[in-house]
């Protein structure tokens, strides 16, 4: 904690991801929400090229129009060490004879980047090793929540039903198309959403018709990825989303029914259809879903199951497609922080975005004070007994 009695937060955002510009923005939303008498943000920017730097400019989303931010005044070079010692930020990375660099202790690390190096526990890794306490789901279960194949594998264990799908690797699709082709005929028929395995943001999905288009969409979702997922389209459904939040004790947001104009959400449609921050929200919506109790109680208990089922914390989005002729309910994707931190749900539940960020800092705390119940160090006799009579022997 800083002197002045306030948490030093970092917010980290940008990083090599497709969903960069989208976390600039996600990154500028949070920082906004944070109170600045409980709060010192600290912002810490990865360039696309994966160069860390900070300074108080980051925080004005007018500066990332400059070609080159990290020239600004007042920006510096940083990164965060892996080192337990530091725990924190070290500025410059380097020092020389004319340079000197200094450590700065953060008690909290909010990431907000968005898809590859961010969200799927890249970063998280780091933070583990450095022992800050971070936001969000942890390194496994942020791994597996961005992995569109893994998540419905691991749900459907747990018997919570996920949309029909296949999965296959790029070089699976290169090697024998026809094969994969096959299957989508058989097994799932068409129209199908071609989809990235481990992207957001609608990049690289794609609504296919018929044989020829899928191989299309195919090509191009294997720029973004080297697995693909192709599933059921499900034309007879709707969607209705449901937010949660908590580590152990999880609750269950109001739930949406998006409304849009086309067969899925594109990029434009989610982040820019509407001017300034407010156009993240995306499509319209109905909030409440116009949907029975029984059926909008069965949904949130579903979304809280498949959230505890992952070892989720902190919060997501959970979506889910509703066939209107039967009722059946089918979870279709979970978005982790950040990729939704549904500011719009809790609000409907009396939440304000600041509220929604104190909430989310506390659950860090919690989940690092959990993780400090668990011993990491434990002392052998191995290296005496190895150095004494040798290392043949010993089993490896």
């Amino acid at each position: 904690m800083s002197t002045s009695g306030k948490r030093t937060v970092g917010v980290i955002f940008g990083s090599r991801s497709v969903e960069h510009d989208v976390s600039i923005v996600t990154a500028q939303q949070v920082m906004q929400a944070m109170q600045p008498h409980k709060y010192d943000v600290v912002p810490i920017y990865i360039t696309r090229d994966g160069r860390w730097i900070t300074g108080a400019g980051l925080r004005d989303l007018k500066n990332f129009q400059a070609d080159n931010i990290a020239e600004l005044m007042g920006i510096s070079e940083t990164l965060i060490s892996p080192s337990t010692q530091h725990h924190g930020m070290i500025t410059p990375p380097t020092s020389g004879l004319f340079r000197r660099n200094h450590v700065r202790r953060l008690d909290v690390v909010f990431p907000v980047v968005h898809g590859s190096h961010g969200e799927d526990g890249t970063l998280q890794g780091l933070l583990e090793l450095a022992d800050i306490p971070y936001v969000g789901a942890g390194v496994m279960a942020s791994a597996i929540m961005r992995d569109k194949l893994m998540t419905k594998a691991l749900l459907s264990h747990f018997d919570i039903p996920v949309v029909p799908h296949i999965g296959f690797t790029r070089q699976t699709w290169i090697t024998d198309p026809k094969h994969i082709l096959q299957r989508i005929k058989t097994e799932l028929g068409y129209p199908v959403f071609v989809k990235p395995a481990s992207l957001g943001s609608s990049i690289g999905v794609a609504r296919a018709a018929n044989a020829e288009e899928v191989q299309n969409y195919i090509n191009i979702a294997a720029n973004f990825d080297r697995r693909l997922v192709v599933e059921t389209a499900m034309d007879e459904a709707v969607e209705i989303n449901c937010a949660v939040m908590g580590n152990d004790d999880i609750r269950a947001s109001v739930l949406e029914q998006p409304i849009t104009w086309q067969e899925f959400l594109t990029y434009e449609e989610k982040y820019m259809r509407s001017e300034g921050a407010a156009g993240m929200k995306g499509a319209e919506r109905k909030i409440p879903a116009p949907i029975s109790d029984e059926l909008t109680g069965h949904i949130k208990k579903m979304a809280v199951d498949a959230f505890a089922a992952l070892d989720g914390r902190g919060t997501a989005r959970v979506d889910f497609l509703v066939k209107e002729s039967t009722g059946e309910v089918y979870l279709n994707e979970i978005n982790t922080m950040p990729g939704s931190l549904a500011f719009y749900l809790w609000q409907e539940d009396g939440l304000t975005p600041t509220q929604v960020v104190d909430e989310l800092i506390e659950l860090a705390f919690d989940a690092f004070t959990e993780k400090r119940k668990t011993t990491y160090s434990h002392k052998t006799g191995l290296i005496a007994h190895a150095a004494a009579r040798g290392l043949k022997g010993i089993k490896k």
